[in-house]
């Protein structure tokens, strides 16, 4: 069981990778995505990871939050050795440890934005009158208190980006991820999501690792990996 993992807190440590590699194909149609990477995060730390398109961005961040495996290497969060995991425990840490945050928002068009934020809580086992109570509030610190009853479809991108975010929150995970969030917005709209994520770090000490094309956003995080043909070419500090 999940429970009995053990937890290995040291130095601060929410997130740390040990020669993450993810190689597609072999022979001469081998590709290397991410090549023997090594990083380690801190909690309440915001991380861009930045680069030109193909230098394996996504790659490296579906692969940390456990949508994909690696060819070799590891990932802890939390201390816990993710892919020695079985399928039924990884999707235990992705559903309470992890959220995510996606360029297309993945929002379920059909359904509420109330029932679209709950899903992970339900998954988790959450009772409706503690999930129902953190979803007011999440919604309320967004700043759309009053749109728990639209259907996305029926939102702006920034208003659905923020339901996106409340989504990720919901079951107070240790790390968000957060791939090109503003990637389909304005730049006004954009400004803002990103200064919610920002804020999410400075009030809440949430651990943000964020993929962007943006030079601009990468040097307003605390720290920027910056990817090339799989390698970490170098990490830069911010603060």
């Amino acid at each position: 069981m999940l429970a009995s993992l053990t937890y290995n807190d040291s130095f601060n440590i929410v997130l740390e990778t040990k020669n993450l590699t993810k190689i597609y194909g072999s022979g001469p149609n081998k590709v290397v995505a991410i090549d023997n990477v090594n990083i380690k995060i801190r909690k309440g730390e915001f991380v861009s990871i930045i680069g030109p398109s193909g230098s394996g961005k996504s790659t490296l961040l579906n692969i940390l939050g456990g949508l994909a495996r690696p060819t070799k290497g590891t990932v802890l969060i939390d201390g816990i050795d993710i892919f020695a995991l079985n399928d039924h425990n990884l999707s235990i840490i992705r559903n309470r440890k992890i959220g995510f945050v996606f360029q297309s928002y993945n929002l379920i068009n059909r359904t509420s934005v109330l029932r679209n934020i709950e899903i992970p809580a339900i998954i988790a086992g959450i009772d409706e009158k503690i999930r129902r109570k953190r979803i007011m509030e999440l919604l309320d610190m967004l700043g759309i208190s009053d749109k728990s009853n639209y259907k996305p479809n029926q939102l702006s991108g920034g208003q659905q980006q923020r339901v996106a975010i409340a989504r990720a929150l919901i079951n107070e995970p240790s790390i968000i991820l957060a791939d090109e969030p503003t990637g389909n917005l304005d730049t006004k709209t954009g400004s803002e999501v990103f200064n919610i994520l920002k804020m999410l770090v400075k009030k809440q000490n949430r651990t943000i690792i964020m993929v962007t094309h943006s030079p601009d956003l990468a040097d307003a995080t605390d720290k920027s990996i910056i990817l090339r043909d799989g390698i970490i070419e170098k990490e830069v500090e911010h603060k």
